[in-house]
């Protein structure tokens, strides 16, 4: 729902030069020609505007129910490709539809390294600051060694099969603890390659965040 942006529209919808920022998602994956399919999780109320505006972006657009969490909404998405008879060794790409400026060369990385023999693709960002560990009493547990120290973004990529596999065999209290799609399948000992990610791949999140994103399409 994109509280934290103060709008009464979830931020992937707000329009931008005449088109919702998860069409500018959209597009920059429909335009590659290893990509067949595009799956979009969305709430039923915004089923058919969503619809609307991606109906000719020149790909193959299916739709899944939204989740009561970002990773049930995956976990829909991904039993939508099984049902529609996509095979368990195809690669789905999960990407956020609040990052617009996701490049082609993280795709092509997300793609590569599965072809590699990882399970999964994170791209990832060095950590700048300095990381303290705290508590409940705000007070510095713990010094982290900001070197060793990675921010995940998307879009993040795994097979098909395995993947689902994991969805299934989680309970769901667990599933619902799930914040970050690698964060599933590290957990249940996959090996997962991390590339570089993008400073220009940021999550539209808050008012600033939108602004910036107005600024580099005005430029």
């Amino acid at each position: 729902m994109g509280s934290r942006m103060g709008s009464n529209v979830p931020k992937q919808y707000i329009e931008i030069d005449g088109r919702p920022i998860i069409r500018w998602c959209v597009d920059t994956f429909a335009r590659r020609d290893d990509i067949s399919t595009v799956i979009i999780g969305v709430a039923d109320e915004w089923r058919e505007y969503v619809g609307t505006h991606v109906a000719d972006c020149g790909k193959q657009v299916l739709f899944s129910p939204a989740g009561e969490t970002r990773q049930y909404s995956i976990y829909n998405a991904l039993k939508t490709a099984k049902d529609k008879g996509f095979a368990d060794d195809d690669i789905v790409i999960i990407h956020d539809a609040a990052r617009p400026l996701v490049s082609n060369k993280i795709i092509d990385e997300c793609i590569n390294g599965i072809g590699e023999g990882f399970d999964g693709v994170l791209p990832a960002l060095p950590v700048k600051d300095t990381i303290y560990l705290s508590d409940a009493t705000n007070t510095i547990s713990q010094l982290l060694d900001r070197s060793m120290l990675r921010a995940g973004q998307a879009p993040e990529s795994f097979r098909l099969g395995s993947y689902l596999a994991l969805h299934n065999n989680m309970p769901r209290e667990e599933l619902l603890k799930i914040n970050g799609s690698t964060e599933l399948a590290f957990k249940a000992g996959q090996r997962i390659k991390i590339v570089e990610g993008d400073e220009m791949n940021f999550k539209i999140t808050t008012p600033d965040d939108l602004e910036r994103f107005k600024q580099i399409i005005a430029r």
